[in-house]
């Protein structure tokens, strides 16, 4: 255990297993101290204080699941501290330098810029494992501005070119780069220190020569703390190597340094650091062998302490570290433009080429030239022509360009979304604010008329204030990696790079990391992190905050100490940095190479990112682009493919009219499944209530469909169809707000009527934004008198009024958006919804091939298919492809073979080979010789027959059978014609000769349920047909269909039924076991919640693939009561139905009828979870008076009659028996209340409900007495 342990505490340069337990000389013993004012204790006579001393070997939450410390908290500490300077050096990584520099000049001490780096134990290349696992630590700090330079250079080869388990340099590198670095010898696992620990001074004196001969003066060798007598944790080790490394100062003639190595800021984060260190190593806190560092204090020490240890014999060492800090000066220079240089076409400028482009572009859009004709012209020849709105526009945005410098800028982007553009890839029409531009509209960046719809210049760049213009840019997800391998090409591998993200341990993760090393059992873990908020519209919670303020959280938190511990510790490593990844589109292109801006590593499957995060890329200037890979568009690239195969026609997105007809009314009938951003069930019955007619309620409904916002949606419908009068604050707010019908919805609304109600020019508009929307209270505070007063003075509003729009802009800023965004999105959603419309098949084909490997989506978009009267067919290997393809003219999809679960591309591949080649398969036989066995493995050829995609050429029991004979063949022939031995029984007789195969009856017939099942696992769902097939007549008695089971019947009490797809089960606060059941239907899908008493009594009977007959309550309500777009049962009563009883049922052709409203329920208010009760939002009242949406009210379900029934005779059986048979054949919505003999206090309600306007009555009534039945 001792050694294990020390291994490891090595890796972070102690040994832990030779602490020594001793405190001798301690300050707490120690009479000759003397308290200071701040009641630290310091020594006399040293006259050294506080700010003599600097920490330079620090490490901050960077150092990944190393170190704890946050940056700001560091910098912070320092100043409280009375230090004037810190450096950083995180393990192997410069990607806390940034963030620490700012909060260092924050804080007003100086930042030393550094890095822990680990040295090869030969060359930075060499990975021989016997040989090159040992590595040694060395602490690097930038001297000045050129040191920083080569402290990224060292970083990024490093991670480049010496990783092996951790980023390496070697001592090549180190000379090669040497210029402008201070080197400290480091801590126990440095070179010099392992030498000594291993007593090999001659080695250690090597070493320290050659380092001091490369460095000079930047060499300095490094004492540290917890070697001294006096540490609270002194370590014997660290003392025999401060021993050394003493001896070797006075020989060589070195200076020193003492450090601290400090990995949390202060002891209180010890044990939090412990958790750390086991999350990091994957350990339990209790394992005796794991990696520790209890013994060691290893906060961001008392500098006082430090003094107090050092001061008396070796001030010097305390010194130096002063003197180190004061010759480090780097200065980072942020916000500049770091824009690449365009390469112009015949070495004009870039001024005047973008304005060529533009005004080029123009014509082509406003004036409908093609680019052949406008070719020919310059800007002079078009600027006539244009619209005066369009003129002033294009004039303005490119004098803003010019001021800015932004023109480079934007002829990259134009040049790579074109390149993609003719070379077929699928650009979205703009995401974010760029769509605000006509520049980028002429530019084909955009495709988005910016004028029509009202989109702000001044939203994507204020005019008033210099800022880094930012173009997010969609493409089709198959594509992107071209388009950003252009970019290299053109610019230079160099220059271009992906960016990193971090990964963070937020609320719910901390806890289940914490929980995990403390042991807490799975289930309790996952009910407490579960317990924690989820983020608020994109933020986190902080836990500290949610511990107070939610209320289940802080019963937990107050009563469960288990629950205590967990969160404490949560909330100590809440926002720690877990690991690095690449941002899912951000990619940065440099006017040079990027490693002289920014650190570089190797992330994830080999690809390199930047150590610095998007933020901190755009704060140093350079060029960010968001390359979105974005899967509808290659739906839509998809659908055009088939289109232009099956139909013969182009279709041009840029060209689509937008006020098509069959669009809209697919937009009317709520029929948006696929269709980008509108096919929730919410946004479906949301649609079929609108009733849109013009592309503006598109854009409208998916700014509104968020959470706030969503508040006014009813409204929104109502006022767009008369049924509410459309009002203003103020007449002046109309031509803003006109388009919404009267309701604040966009974050461009307000900033116009800042612009033409308060006379702001654009960029205070914009300043107003930023200002609202980021809650900036200085600013607002700024902002406010001029608003109001502009109101008044401009817009002619009382101050009353102003103030009350004021007051409705506070609140709006919780849930405004960006119309620019909005409408660009709305726009991908109208192209999806026209190829729907205009080619369903073509659509729904591409649809499928896209989520071929999501068996959930593919049973919807299936069921979408039926809908709209598209047949999808088995796979055949004579029919299908790799991919969904459209069988033309016949309204079917024929399923793509790639998507049946274990056939692989490249055996379908093989198989359309064989076809193109040979033509269609005639037998199974022909199938074997013609397709490579070694492609078309076994499991393909299982999976293909199961799959039905043999069914023309054979039964699948009997080629299931037959299965081992025919691989046998095949792979016999086919070797047999490599040998040549098939050509040699062709010469001799041809065919008659050659070998075949006869195929024998299979024994046993697998059944049409059996055949079904293995479509279902293969293919993710039915298609030759559904295993409720034949027993509708029982469905439709004795059930309603899933399809009714909608929020709209919300608290009804229904009966359904249907086979069960998926089981989930989870564990409750009491332990006990509940389930959530998939059911499904021949008309739909549900889910059923099963609650642990029912669950209990259900046992192993309640499976996957087994009918169940359901009563229970619809249920549409969250825990707050609040109706929301998706239904479930709450299951009373669930009834397995057998094969049998389906085959056996007698239909008496009465349908059970699905309620239509929802019960009448009591219409109090519920109080939203930890929030005060407000009846109508703020929002509601200012931004648009009268504009808040009136409260629903349910329409009561018409009262119902009762049938009350006595059984004269409890213990006669027959009768019972006979009861429940007659009743079930007359299902209904009406309760049948039984009484057992005389006893009218037996009476039960029955567990079921009939149907009283038929012959029930009467058939009561003979089998009971007319005096033993009543209808109330």
């Amino acid at each position: 255990m001792v050694v294990f342990t020390t291994l490891l505490g090595l890796a972070m340069g102690y040994n832990i297993s030779n602490m020594s337990d001793s405190t001798e000389g301690s300050t707490k013993n120690d009479t000759s101290l003397m308290p200071d004012g701040s009641g630290k204790i310091a020594k006399r006579g040293n006259g050294l204080k506080p700010s003599d001393f600097v920490h330079l070997h620090n490490h901050t939450y960077h150092s990944v699941l190393d170190g704890l410390t946050k940056v700001d908290e560091l910098a912070a500490k320092v100043k409280e501290f009375g230090m004037e300077a810190a450096a950083v050096t995180d393990h192997g990584t410069l990607s806390g330098v940034l963030d620490y520099y700012k909060a260092a000049k924050a804080e007003g001490i100086k930042p030393i810029l550094g890095i822990e780096t680990y040295v090869a134990a030969r060359s930075r290349f060499d990975r021989d494992p016997s040989k090159d696992k040992q590595r040694f630590h060395l602490t690097v700090l930038a001297m000045n501005n050129q040191g920083y330079q080569n402290l990224m250079k060292l970083s990024t080869r490093a991670n480049l070119e010496g990783m092996y388990y951790k980023p390496r340099v070697d001592h090549d590198l180190l000379e090669e780069l040497n210029e402008g670095l201070i080197v400290l010898s480091g801590c126990a696992s440095g070179e010099v220190a392992d030498a000594l620990r291993n007593d090999d001074y001659d080695k250690a004196k090597q070493t320290a020569q050659w380092y001091r001969g490369v460095f000079g003066d930047r060499y300095y060798l490094e004492l540290q703390d917890h070697g001294h007598p006096k540490s609270n944790t002194h370590w014997d080790v660290q003392a025999k190597i401060n021993d050394g490394i003493m001896k070797l100062s006075k020989e060589l003639s070195i200076d020193m340094v003492v450090t601290c190595d400090g990995h949390y800021l202060t002891h209180d984060h010890q044990d939090a650091h412990e958790i750390l260190l086991c999350v990091g190593t994957g350990a339990y806190l209790s394992d005796e062998k794991r990696m520790s560092l209890k013994e060691f204090e290893l906060h961001l020490t008392d500098p006082r302490d430090i003094i107090d240890h050092w001061g008396d014999e070796y001030p010097e060492v305390v010194r130096n570290t002063k003197k180190v800090a004061d010759r480090c000066n780097v200065e980072l220079e942020l916000g500049k433009i770091l824009i690449p240089k365009y390469p112009v076409p015949g070495g004009g400028t870039e001024h005047d080429y973008l304005k060529q482009l533009v005004y080029r572009g123009l014509a082509n859009r406003y004036l409908k030239m093609s680019r052949e004709e406008t070719s020919k012209l310059e800007p002079d020849d078009i600027i006539p022509k244009l619209g005066d709105n369009v003129r002033d526009r294009a004039k303005m945005e490119i004098d803003v360009m010019a001021n800015m410098g932004y023109e480079g800028y934007f002829l990259i982007v134009q040049d790579f979304i074109n390149w993609g553009k003719d070379r077929g890839i699928v650009f979205g029409p703009g995401r974010g604010s760029a769509a605000g531009s006509i520049i980028a509209y002429a530019l084909n960046i955009t495709d988005l008329d910016p004028l029509k719809y009202g989109l702000l210049f001044e939203r994507f760049l204020n005019p008033d204030r210099i800022s880094m213009p930012d173009i997010d840019v969609d493409i089709q997800d198959t594509r992107r990696d071209e388009v950003i391998q252009y970019c290299a090409e053109k610019y230079g591998e160099d220059h271009v790079s992906n960016i990193v993200t971090f990964g963070k341990m937020f609320g719910r993760m901390a806890v289940r990391d914490v929980a995990r090393v403390l042991q807490v059992p799975y289930a309790e873990s996952d009910r407490l992190a579960k317990l924690v908020p989820p983020p608020n519209q994109g933020r986190h919670i902080p836990l500290s905050k949610s511990i107070v303020d939610d209320v289940d959280l802080r019963h937990e938190y107050e009563n469960n100490p288990t629950a205590k511990e967990v969160l404490d510790y949560a909330i100590q490593l809440e926002g720690t940095i877990r690991s690095h990844g690449v941002h899912a589109c951000g990619v940065v292109i440099a006017p040079d190479d990027l490693v002289k801006y920014i650190p570089l590593e190797m992330a994830q499957k080999g690809v390199v990112a930047t150590q610095f995060p998007m933020g901190e890329v755009e704060e140093l200037g350079l060029l960010k682009m968001d390359f979105l890979g974005l899967s509808n568009l290659t739906i839509i690239n998809n659908a055009m493919r088939i289109i232009r195969k099956v139909y013969k026609e182009e279709v041009n997105l840029s060209e689509l009219p937008l006020d098509d007809e069959p669009t809209f009314e697919l937009f009317q009938r709520g029929d948006t499944t696929g269709v980008f951003q509108l096919e929730s069930a919410g946004m479906k019955r949301y649609l079929r209530g609108l009733k849109p007619t013009v592309f503006e309620d598109i854009i409208a409904m998916v700014a509104l469909y968020r959470p706030g916002p969503m508040q006014f949606i009813d409204s929104f419908i109502k006022r767009k169809h008369g049924q509410e009068k459309i009002t203003y604050l103020h007449e002046g707010m109309r031509s803003s707000l006109e388009n919404t019908y009267g309701i604040l919805v966009y974050q461009e609304q307000f900033m116009q009527i800042s612009k033409e109600w308060c006379g702001f020019t654009g960029g205070q508009a914009d300043t107003l934004r930023k200002a609202v929307g980021k809650k900036k209270i200085d600013l607002m505070k700024k902002v406010k008198p001029e608003f109001v007063e502009g109101a008044i003075k401009v817009g002619g509003a009382t101050k009353e009024i102003a103030e009350q729009f004021w007051g409705a802009l506070e609140e709006f800023a919780n849930y405004c958006f960006n119309k620019s965004h909005a409408a660009c999105y709305a726009l991908i959603a109208y192209w999806t919804a026209y190829l729907k419309a205009h080619y369903p098949d073509a659509f729904m084909a591409a649809l499928m091939t896209s989520d071929h490997d999501d068996i959930d989506r593919l049973a919807i978009e299936i069921t979408e298919c039926r809908h709209m009267g598209i047949t999808v067919l088995n796979p055949d290997v004579n029919q299908s492809y790799v991919e969904f393809a459209v069988v033309p003219a016949a309204k079917q999809i024929r399923f793509g073979m790639a998507a049946v679960k274990g056939v692989g591309v490249a055996a379908v591949e093989e198989i359309i080979r064989a076809r193109d080649t040979g033509g269609k398969f005639v037998s199974v036989e022909d199938f074997a010789k013609r397709v490579s066995a070694s492609k078309v493995n076994r499991k393909a050829w299982e999976a293909l027959i199961k799959a039905g995609a043999f069914d023309s050429l054979g039964d699948r029991s009997d080629l299931l059978f037959n299965l081992d004979s025919i691989l046998a063949f095949s792979s016999k022939l086919q070797k047999e014609a490599l040998s040549g031995q098939v050509d040699m029984f062709a010469a001799l007789g041809g065919d008659n000769l050659m070998p075949s195969i006869e195929l024998k009856t299979s024994p046993v017939k697998y059944t049409e349920k059996e055949q079904l099942m293995w479509e279902r696992e293969l293919l993710g769902l039915y298609i030759s047909a559904h295993p409720l097939d034949n027993y509708d007549a029982f469905f439709e008695e004795q059930t309603i269909p899933l399809r009714s089971v909608t929020p709209k019947i919300d608290g009804q009490k229904v009966t359904i039924g249907g086979l069960v797809t998926t089981i989930r089960t989870i564990v409750t606060k009491s332990g006990t076991k509940m389930a959530f059941v998939g059911l499904e239907d021949k008309t739909g899908e549900g889910e059923v919640i099963v609650f642990p008493k029912l669950y209990e009594q259900l046992g192993d009977s309640l499976r996957q693939d087994v009918v169940l007959k359901v009563t229970g309550n619809v249920s549409a309500r969250d825990r707050e009561g609040n109706l929301g777009d998706e239904a479930k049962m709450i299951a009373d009563q669930i009834d397995i139905v057998s094969d049998k009883e389906l085959r056996e049922y007698e239909s008496h052709g009465r349908k059970m009828v699905a309620p239509t409203t929802q019960a009448t329920v009591s219409r109090k208010r519920y109080q939203a979870k930890n929030k005060p009760v407000e009846s109508t939002p703020k929002a509601v009242k200012s931004a648009s008076v009268n504009n808040q949406p009136r409260e629903a009210v349910d329409v009561p379900l018409e009262t119902l009659p009762t049938a009350y029934v006595r059984v004269a005779n409890p213990d006669d059986h027959e009768k019972l028996l006979a009861l429940k048979k007659t009743c079930g054949l007359h299902p209904g919505q009406s309760d049948i209340i039984m009484v057992l003999g005389d006893n009218k206090s037996s009476a039960i309600r029955l567990p079921f409900r009939v149907d009283l306007a038929g012959e029930l009555r009467s058939q009561l009534i003979e089998l009971l007495g007319d005096e033993c039945v009543a209808i109330k």
